[in-house]
Order: C-alpha cells, then sequence, then structure tokens
C-alpha cells in the first residue's frame, strides 16, 4: 500500500468508485474519441470540450455529442450506458487549418430529428455557426472582407465529399481567442462569445457583423466593467460589447432562469451580474491566481467557481458572500459541475431530528423527475420556514491534477443557525467557524425562485444544470429584448416567454439606464480593486474564517489533465485532454452492451 508520498497506489487509475448511493463504473465499451484512438498530443492545444444535444428522434438515441480535438470537430450518435460506441461512423467531422475549436454549443430550444445549430469558438476568435446534421456552414461572425480557405472538412471518414470553408486573416471586432460561448437560455437566435481579451459580445445570428470595424457607445459602467452598444445607422453585430475585470474572461454561465451571469476572469474575481438591466449583483475573489470555471446550483442559490487556488469555492447568491471552499485537488480547477440527479431535500416533522446513514441513503434517487422535484422543492425554501427541511446539494470537480473530487454540500454549511437533521453527519467540515448572522436572508430575490425551470435531459459544457431551453419558467425571453432593442434595434420576440408579463414587472427595464438622472453612472471612472488588499474581508475570507470541505472522493481518473465534467441522468461524462471522453455508469443504471 503506497504512502501519501507517492507509489503505485497514488499513481493507479481507477476505474469505479463507491459514493453513498453506490458503485459509479467506467464503462469502456462507451469510450469516446478520434476514429483511430491515438492519445492526441495535447502539447500547446486548446482544452478538449465536449457538448450534448437531445433530439428526441424516434430511434431511442435521441442524444448527440460534439468535441474537439486539437484541430479537428467530431459529431456522434451519443448511446452512453446503453450501447457501445462506433467510432467508425461518425455523423460529422471536420478539420481546420489555421485555427483551432476551443469551445462550442448547441441551441436546445431550436434542435430536431433534421437540424440542430452549433456554435463553435476558436483560437483565432472567429465564431461558426454550424449544422452537424445538414452538414452546412451557415454563417461566419467576427469578420471581414479579406478571407482565405479554412481547409477541407470532411463529412465521415467514408464520405468522398468535402467543402472549402473560410477563415477570416483578421478579426474586425477581437482578434483574440474565443474562452466561452453559449446561446442565450431561451432564445433562438441571441448568443455570448467570451474572448481571452477580458471582452464579452452578444451576438444575433440574423444580423450581420458589418464589412468594418464597429464603433461603440457606452451604454453602463461600474466597478471593473463597462457596456458599450454597437453605434451604426442599420442593427449590426455585435449588439453590446462587455468588457469584464482584468486579464482573460476565462468562462460565464447564465443562472438556471436566464436572468443573472455568472463570470470568472484571470484576475480571480467572480462577478455575477443582472443580464437584462446590466447590474452588477455582487463579487467574490479567489485565494489567489486566477478563477478559471464557474457554475450553478440547480436552484440558483449558490455558484461554485474554481481555479488556480487549487480550491473549489462556494458563494452565496442570496447573501452575496463566500460560505465554505474545498480543497482536495493538487493542481488548478479545470471545470466545476453541480449533480442535479444526487441532490436531497427531505421535510421532516419538526421534533425528528435524528436517522441513520441508511435512512439518508434512501433519499438518494436518480431520474429527471426526481430532479425536478428537488428543484422545486429547493426553491419554495425561502417563502416557508413551517417545517424543517434537509438539504444536500451534490457537486464536482476535475482539475489538472487528473483527479475527479465529489463534494456533498450540507444543511450545517448552508444554515448554520437551524436546528440541525440527519443531513449533519454526511459533510466532512474542518475549521467550520460559524459564519456572520443573516446567513439565510432572504433580501435579494434568488434566481428561478419564482418558477424553477425543469432540468434538462443533458446539457452542454461547462455548466451541467442552467440550460434552460424549453422550460416552463424560463428566463424574460422579452426582457433582454425589450432593454436592449432600445440601443440595438432587436425585435420583441427574439426570446420566448410563457410568462412574459409577470417577468416584465419583476425585472428592471435598460431604458432606465439612458435617463438623465442616470448619465453620471455612465461618467464614473473605472475602479480597480487591489487583490493584494482583498484578503481577509468579505470578498476574499481568509481559510479559517470559513469552513473547509472535504470531497466525498477524490480519484485519479486519467493520465492527462480533465477538461470536462457532466453529470446525466444515467452516467458521469468526463473528458482528459488525450481527447478521451469517458462514460461513467451510475449504481444500478449499468447496462449489458448491444454492439
Amino acid at each position: 500500500m503506497a504512502t501519501e508520498g507517492g507509489g503505485k497506489e497514488m499513481n493507479e487509475i481507477k476505474t469505479q468508485f463507491t459514493t453513498r448511493e453506490g458503485l459509479y463504473k467506467l464503462l469502456p465499451h462507451s469510450e469516446y474519441s478520434r476514429p483511430n484512438r491515438v492519445p492526441f498530443n495535447s502539447q500547446g492545444s486548446n482544452p478538449v470540450r465536449v457538448s450534448f444535444v437531445n433530439l428526441n428522434d424516434q430511434s431511442g438515441n435521441g442524444d448527440r455529442l460534439c468535441f474537439n480535438v486539437g484541430r479537428e470537430l467530431y459529431f456522434y450518435i451519443y448511446k452512453g450506458v446503453r450501447k457501445a460506441a462506433d467510432l467508425s461512423k461518425p455523423i460529422d467531422k471536420r478539420i481546420y487549418k489555421g485555427t483551432q475549436p476551443t469551445c462550442h454549443d448547441f441551441n436546445h430550444l431550436t434542435a430536431t430529428a433534421e437540424s440542430v445549430s452549433l456554435l463553435v469558438g476558436f483560437s483565432a476568435g472567429q465564431v461558426q455557426l454550424i449544422d452537424p446534421i445538414k452538414k452546412e456552414t451557415s454563417k461566419l461572425f467576427n469578420e471581414e472582407n479579406s478571407c482565405q480557405h479554412l481547409g477541407k472538412m470532411d463529412w465521415n471518414e467514408d464520405s468522398k465529399t468535402s467543402e472549402e470553408a473560410l477563415v477570416i486573416v483578421q478579426r474586425l471586432i477581437d482578434k483574440s481567442r474565443v474562452t466561452c460561448v453559449k446561446w442565450v437560455p431561451g432564445s433562438e437566435s441571441l448568443f455570448l462569445v467570451a474572448h481571452s481579451s477580458g471582452n464579452m459580445y452578444l451576438y444575433n445570428v440574423e444580423h450581420t457583423c458589418g464589412t468594418t470595424a464597429p464603433h461603440y457607445q457606452l451604454l453602463k459602467q461600474g466597478e471593473s466593467f463597462a457596456v458599450h452598444t454597437c453605434k451604426s445607422k442599420s442593427t449590426r453585430n455585435p449588439l453590446l460589447k462587455w468588457t469584464v475585470g482584468e486579464g482573460a474572461l476565462n468562462e460565464f454561465a447564465f443562472s438556471p432562469d436566464g436572468k443573472f451571469l455568472a463570470c470568472v476572469s484571470q484576475d480571480g474575481f467572480l462577478r455575477v451580474f443582472n443580464f437584462d438591466s446590466v447590474e452588477l449583483h455582487g463579487t467574490m475573489k479567489s485565494y489567489f491566481g486566477g478563477l478559471l470555471c464557474v457554475c450553478w446550483s440547480p436552484d440558483g442559490k449558490y455558484i461554485v467557481a474554481g481555479g488556480e487556488d487549487d480550491l473549489v469555492t462556494v458563494w452565496s447568491f442570496g447573501d452575496c458572500r463566500v460560505i465554505a471552499r474545498g480543497h482536495g485537488h493538487k493542481s488548478w480547477v479545470s471545470v466545476v459541475a453541480f449533480d442535479p440527479y444526487t441532490t436531497s431535500v427531505e421535510e421532516s416533522d419538526p421534533m425528528e431530528f435524528s436517522g441513520s446513514d441508511e435512512d439518508f441513503q434512501d433519499l438518494l434517487h436518480f431520474g429527471r423527475d426526481r430532479a425536478n422535484s428537488t428543484q422545486s422543492r429547493l426553491s419554495k425554501r425561502n417563502s416557508t420556514e413551517s417545517r424543517p427541511v434537509s438539504v444536500t446539494y451534490r457537486f464536482g470537480s476535475v482539475g489538472q491534477d487528473t483527479q475527479l473530487c465529489l463534494w456533498d454540500l450540507t444543511e450545517d454549511i448552508l444554515f448554520p443557525h437551524q436546528p440541525l437533521s440527519r443531513a449533519r453527519t454526511h459533510t466532512n467540515v474542518m475549521n467550520a467557524t460559524s459564519p456572520p448572522a443573516g446567513s439565510t436572508g432572504n433580501s435579494v430575490p434568488t434566481p428561478g425562485s419564482a418558477a424553477p425551470p425543469p432540468l434538462p435531459r443533458s446539457n452542454s459544457l461547462p455548466h451541467a444544470a442552467v440550460s434552460s431551453a424549453g422550460s416552463k419558467g424560463s428566463v424574460a425571453d422579452g426582457a433582454i429584448a425589450a432593454g436592449v432593442s432600445k440601443f440595438a434595434t432587436l425585435s420583441l420576440h427574439d426570446r420566448k416567454d410563457r410568462h412574459h408579463e409577470k417577468d416584465h414587472k419583476r425585472n428592471h427595464s435598460m431604458g432606465h439606464i439612458s435617463s438623465k438622472s442616470s448619465d453620471r453612472l455612465n461618467l464614473v471612472t473605472k475602479t480597480k480593486t487591489d487583490p493584494a488588499k482583498a484578503l481577509g474581508t468579505p470578498l476574499c475570507p481568509r481559510m479559517e474564517d470559513v469552513p473547509l470541505l472535504e470531497p466525498l472522493i477524490c480519484k485519479k481518473i486519467a493520465h492527462e489533465r480533465l477538461t470536462v465534467l457532466i453529470f446525466l441522468e444515467d452516467c458521469i461524462v468526463t473528458a482528459c485532454q488525450e481527447g478521451f471522453i469517458c462514460t461513467w455508469g451510475r449504481p444500478g443504471k449499468v447496462v449489458s452492451f448491444n454492439p
């Protein structure tokens, strides 16, 4: 048996692990990669990313998988725990020259068995809109008139057909690498793109980018951020330009209801914005170094971020403060994600505060219905305190140390001033100093608390439970359109909404921003927060000032640094920089493979 210092046991790649709900197993037959399965030389390449979409086709295999390895992009039918992967039959395969794919995202709202919209960001700054089913490249964004051939894009290993695509020699909007691209929740045409320059841009697929460099006018400015609109006679892309923090903007994630936007930057700050009104809601600073990844809890009450301090940090949206840190990784944390299928909520009798570990295990169930019920009950917690509620959030993280960590966030951390129920025994807490009073205050509305959207079957990275496509109570679709249209001539029907009137009253309209009483806000000098002075403040508490979580499990599962973590109903999907996408069957979900 190896010691902590190293040895064979410490370096062994794990193929299974056990949690309270049972045994998770690696499914070798469900591993996706490049067709020749030769490990890719990851030196100098961009991170491997994975996106999922469900097409609800009649074959029973509705999931589609997209992943990038180096300069290649693949699109497969994903058979998960049901059938073995067939690497010989990619639906679409593309090889790029002169640039590499860095990130991608499906539009779940418009996906059908006949057509799907996939956005792909590139290392040279451009963004493509493609349809892997129709094998079409619809549009290019961030371009100029001077173009050259991008290279051959093969549709299939056995196909003899190909087409020549275009790559932009020089980008007019932003020349830096695309770090994150996502469709705006609830929209068929709006999408947001982040760059390593620290800028984000809002696009509409129905508008062009123009043939000259855009000119901007200031819309809103605050501490360490500024938002500009594109100044032109006719509507053109980008509709908005966000400048956020200092250094690269590494990732952003929309809240489950789509109303709020969490951004993490190389300057080490998490910034949370009201996306519709362009208001800064709150900030948090890493312990040191940049923040690389961010995700929301299924009910929108908590945000987890990770980065170069090797920690995962849990931040309360309602209280705007750090409530816990988790230490288990030995290197940078590259992805964090919540698992909605193992989040547990129990309403108990007011006098019942005891129970065994076995009793608590019975509360853990899998499935979409369970996840939806959990999220709904979580959202009601702030509206009623008539009965004690036992809450356990599960989230995971992967890092450059090749380790997968799973974490349980329980009520003794979330609600330290309330009587503890049986869930208290399931969080390993070190140095758990009591947080300030008022930790359960409800002065700030929580995303999704009014009408939480159901959780999707599958999601695109990096936030596994924040896609709100097709959700009943999703983002107020008219809110962005109503506000931005005043400055960028957006159509009011751009975002589908079933509760437009209700949400419109609840959300601020951006129309007030241009009023004379608010003009002074636009003239405020952009201030810079000194990171060295943040330690020991509410922005960045010292390690002894907040509970320190230990991981539920921490396992080495790859030879190369991990870049993907996605929680699905019947499995967990991970990927490493070698280009291997692995499926881990959940307890009781593994079935015999039918090739």
